[in-house]
Order: structure tokens, then sequence, then C-alpha cells
């Protein structure tokens, strides 16, 4: 899910964020009373209000860095120790770094927010090892189906091959995401499908309906508004923003197959100096008065702290589309090898192929 949280940071002006950063190469040798963040720009941990509201609470100074991709981010864990003292990992990405010894575990009783954390992604498989916990499970959110408002919510990906929608679907252009709907209709394990090629027919078999395939949420809202199309893969956050921020009439639906979900957590580097202050930002960081202001004021993901997503109003679009029950239904991509990955992005670009043929 990096491309939808880079669009997520595009969308709410993330460029434009004045936090207090690293000038350049990070610092070896910092004051006391510091945490340096390393994370996406933009996605919350940086929030003005947020840094200033931690830091008159606790006298501790947020220093934030920033990665532009999760090999980027992995690169400047091994090369910088003892820099970094809280990193936002997608969870897929933890196994990886716990092999290579990058990252500390982390007591849950030791953050007094953690107890309203939902318990299956607080000690979701992709976080935990040896059946030590290596990062607070932060935020999630679900790739699955938007439709415009008025179509009756259908109640299956199949939904994207019927001939009531020719030339009005629009598709993600995401390997992993189209590999892990083709597994889904045929059966198979998103995270490990045993047979590409019965995936790949079945994502061909859609071309007659493919009309868009984007990737970034601007484009999806232009070529939305402009009704190009009616039904699409879309991101579970963006169409909580769609419809809230620029009044687009679109609703979101989790087929009977589930939802393909992603997890966002943040981790203590094995190296980190200021141990005792990263534990009080994570904590910060899944209270729920500081979600309930980034939702509201922001936008954001969806809180693992349910604590959290309850103190949004009944009616606000993002509780309402982050139901609870899809923790317990939703899929969460697993980690990949290189070899699988590869693979992946060889269907899709065949598949795609196939589509302009």
């Amino acid at each position: 899910m990096q491309q939808s949280r880079r669009e997520f940071l595009t969308m709410i002006g993330a460029g434009a964020a004045a936090v207090t950063g690293l000038a350049g190469a990070p610092r070896a040798a910092r004051a006391a009373g510091t945490v340096t963040v390393l994370n996406w720009q933009g996605y919350g941990t940086d929030e003005p209000w947020a840094i200033k509201a931690f830091t008159e609470k606790t006298g501790i100074e947020v220093v934030s860095d920033y990665f532009n991709a999760e090999s980027e981010m992995l690169t400047k864990l091994r090369t910088n120790p003892g820099v970094y003292d809280v990193v936002l990992f997608n969870s897929a990405r933890i196994q990886q770094a716990v092999d290579e010894d990058l990252l500390d575990p982390v007591d849950l009783a030791a953050f007094p927010n953690a107890a309203g954390l939902a318990p299956k992604l607080a000690n979701h498989p992709n976080i935990v090892k040896d059946g030590k916990v290596y990062g607070v499970a932060w935020v999630w959110g679900m790739n699955a189906l938007a439709i415009r408002e008025g179509i009756a919510a259908p109640d299956s990906y199949a939904v994207l091959a019927d001939p009531a929608y020719k030339g009005k679907v629009s598709l993600y252009d995401d390997a992993v995401t189209a590999v892990a709907l083709g597994a889904f209709m045929t059966g198979q394990d998103m995270n490990a499908p045993t047979d590409l090629k019965a995936i790949g027919d079945w994502l061909k078999s859609l071309k007659p309906n493919v009309k868009v395939i984007w990737s970034s949420e601007d484009q999806w809202n232009k070529a939305f508004s402009a009704k190009e199309f009616d039904l699409s893969v879309y991101w579970s956050g963006a169409a909580a923003r769609s419809r809230q921020k620029f009044g687009l009439p679109v609703d979101f639906t989790v087929p009977k197959e589930g939802a393909i979900g992603w997890l966002d957590a943040l981790a203590i580097p094995a190296t980190s100096e200021n141990k005792d202050s990263a534990r009080a930002f994570i904590d910060y960081m899944i209270d729920p008065a500081f979600y309930v202001e980034w939702a509201t004021t922001v936008g954001s993901p969806a809180s693992v702290n349910t604590s959290a997503m309850d103190k949004l109003t009944a009616s606000d679009l993002n509780r309402r589309i982050h139901d609870p029950k899809f923790i317990e239904t939703m899929t969460l991509m697993a980690p990949l090898a290189d070899e699988t990955r590869e693979s992946f992005n060889n269907l899709w670009q065949e598949v795609k192929a196939f589509y302009a043929g």
C-alpha cells in the first residue's frame, strides 16, 4: 500500500507541512529529551499541532526525517545506527527488519493507550516473531469496491466482469492488488497463490469493462467526477476523502470475498538511544485524542485503537467505512519474497498489455 500512502500525503498537502526536520544528513548525536521519527512526510507523526502538544506535555523535542520508499527506509536504518527512535513500518516489512536485527521487541503493557488496540491487529503475525511483538499497530485500511451513489452494492468482486458494467470499470494500477483480486475469484490465497495463469485469465476477462486504470487519488477523483466509470477498486480511506472533502457521490463496499487489508505499525529501532522517549511518543500517536483531531481536521486511515474510532461521531464517514467487522474478515497483505513480487509485477504487465491490445 505504499502508493496509497503517498497519494494520501499528496492530497493533504504533505509537502507544505511545517515540521522540525533533519537538515541534510541525519545527525549522529542529539540532545537528551528528543525523539527522531522516520516516516512518510505528512503521515500523522509530523503534524505541527501534534508535535507542539506532545512537546508541551512531555518536554520531548520531536525531530522528523522522511523516506520516499520502504527500501529507502530500510537503508536509512541499516546505515544510521543510533539516529532513529521511532520508525513507521508497513507490517508486511517488519519480519525482514527483525531478521536483520534492526528492531527491538515492544511490551504493549508499557503503552497505556495500547489497552484499546484491536487484539487481532495488535498481535497480528506480521508484527510478531517467536512470541515477541515488534511494532505497535497504529492504523489500517482496505482495498475493496467503490460504487457511484444510487447503485446497489455488489456482493462479489465478480461484478467487475458483469456485462452491465461494460466500459464502466476502473482498476487500481497495482500488481499486488490485482493478483489478490484474481486470487479471491479463483479460490486461492492472495498472499501465496499457486496458479498465476488462472489469476491472469480472470483479470483478462475484465477487458470489455475496464475503462480506466488509475494510479493516483487525484486521477481517480477527476475521472469519477467526469463520469468515466461507475465501479472501481479503491482505497477505503480515499473513498471517505473523495466524499467528505470533494463531495463526490461515492459509496464504499466490501464484497463477500473480503477486503485486501494493510496495517501500519510504529516500531523502535534496536539502536535507538532514546527508547523511553520513543515509547512516550508512540503512546501519544495511539491516543484517541490525537487520532480524532487527525481524522477530523486532516483526514486519516482507520485507527487500530478501537477507543479512538468510537470517539468519532456515528455519522463520521471514516468510522462507517472502517467498520470493526472488517478487521475480522479482511486479508492483510503479507511479506512477499522478491521473486514473488517480481512474478506478480510481470503478470500485471502482461494483463495491462492485453487490455491495451
